[in-house]
């Protein structure tokens, strides 16, 4: 596809590096030549530095021959109008970053009446993926398929753990647990593993099970899932207030920390049920005082690397809590992997592999099935989510018969919504969707799994 991406920030930037890498022909524009410079010396893309809202600079750029306008400027309004150009240009897909929660009512009308292919609010993805992670407290992502009903969670296994020194194939047998464990990361190997893999303590394992026996799993091999009944939230940004409502709506109890008074005005009347502290979490001893000791989860969400970092250091060795850090610079990635901080929140990648994941998906009209997908360890392995066509050369061959490549594993089936761990024995049928992990990036079609 050809692909032009406004703003050459971080999500620009992280966004063209995965495009690239999926054999995109990208194009980037940017009103600032330092930054075109520095991406196009790194990477095998076109840029054109100029103002994308204006005409002249998309035609320039080839916005009459694009398939795709993505717009992820610093600015909400900017981003819209750049897309509203686009679309009276070319009959192009146009995606556009928006921010600001006042427009969050009113995405669907936006999105709609301005033809938009996509609407992405990086803060409000960020909540979700919190969100979804606060159910399995020690579970590091949770990504799901087939609209919820399947979970590829990852999760690192503890010095004691029971799985250590076990081989996979034994898992269902000794644990009675119907989940395939479809990825293996260990130092700075990745492994698809087959069942006669033996895991390792430490080792990061990528699984594959329903929601409830996800949750058999986690309670089977010793790592407790007690329900989450308080939070605490070190920034009063705009995460907070979207993951504050998500916790409020679950029952929990919210508790907010932010230096800034007038934001602590607007937070209390934006969350009326949360309770909105102003303080600087920094300071010696406010966290304890504001009950770090008793909170089930601990967030940190400012606009500062370092203070998010510190105050997740301090969390982890003061509590059992779920801890949260969230990390803006992609620099710091060498250093915090090697960190006890807890999960770690990157709101630009996050928004970015959202945006890849649409751009596949995108593609089925010209014969690609892929109907999701997800980046997971590192970005070193896809999980794809196929549907099976009536043409397809897998149906009805078992598995076991099937002459897969390396590195692939069919870890789901789901049949009419009833799911399936699939064994050799398991054949495929039409209208099946089936999940995928490989290393075996850019798989287009799941015919492109057979030797």
């Amino acid at each position: 596809m050809k692909i032009i991406i406004i703003g050459c920030g971080k999500v620009g930037a992280s966004l063209a590096e995965l495009l690239d890498e999926e054999g995109h022909e990208i194009t980037l524009i940017d009103n600032k030549a330092s930054a075109i410079r520095n991406i196009t010396d790194t990477l095998d893309v076109l840029g054109v530095v100029g103002n994308g809202a204006c005409h002249s600079i998309q035609i320039t750029a080839g916005i009459e021959t694009a398939d795709l306008l993505i717009a992820v400027t610093n600015s909400d309004e900017l981003n819209l109008l750049c897309c509203m150009m686009a679309k009276k240009a070319s009959d192009c897909h146009t995606i556009a970053r928006v921010r600001n929660p006042q427009y969050n009512s009113e995405i669907s009308f936006i999105k709609e009446g301005m033809g938009l292919s996509m609407i992405i609010n990086p803060e409000e993805e960020t909540a979700t993926d919190i969100a979804r992670l606060i159910r399995l407290p020690s579970a590091i992502k949770i990504d799901v398929f087939a609209k919820g009903r399947v979970e590829l969670l990852q999760l690192k296994l503890p010095k004691d753990s029971i799985l250590h020194n076990m081989m996979i194939k034994d898992i269902q047998i000794k644990l009675r647990c119907n989940i395939l464990v479809c990825a293996v990361e260990r130092a700075d190997e990745i492994f698809i593993p087959s069942g006669n893999f033996t895991l390792q303590a430490n080792d990061k394992i990528s699984i594959v099970a329903t929601p409830k026996n996800a949750i058999e799993f986690f309670h089977k091999i010793g790592i407790t899932t007690t329900p989450i009944k308080n939070v605490m939230l070190v920034g009063g940004g705009n995460i907070s207030v979207y993951l504050a409502q998500k916790f409020i709506d679950m029952g929990v109890t919210v508790k907010i920390i932010e230096q800034n008074i007038e934001r602590c005005e607007q937070l209390s009347e934006t969350l009326p049920k949360a309770l909105v502290i102003h303080a600087n979490a920094s300071e010696y001893n406010v966290l304890l005082e504001e009950g770090i000791l008793e909170v089930d989860a601990f967030a940190s969400l400012t606009n500062m690397d370092e203070e998010n970092i510190l105050l997740s250091l301090y969390a982890q060795k003061k509590t059992h809590a779920k801890v949260f850090t969230k990390i803006s610079r992609l620099l710091y990635d060498e250093i915090t992997n090697e960190m006890e901080i807890g999960t770690i929140i990157k709101p630009k990648l996050i928004t970015a592999d959202r945006i890849a994941q649409h751009v596949r998906v995108m593609q089925n009209p010209k014969g690609n099935n892929v109907e999701t997908l997800y980046k997971i360890v590192g970005n070193k392995v896809e999980a794809l989510e196929f549907r099976i066509r009536d043409n397809s050369k897998l149906i009805g061959i078992p598995l076991s018969d099937l002459s897969i490549k390396e590195n692939i594993l069919v870890s789901c089936v789901n049949r009419k919504n009833h799911i399936i761990i699939p064994d050799g024995q398991v054949s495929l049928q039409s209208g099946d969707s089936v999940i995928i992990v490989t290393t075996n990036t850019r798989l287009n079609d799941l015919n492109d799994i057979l030797i």
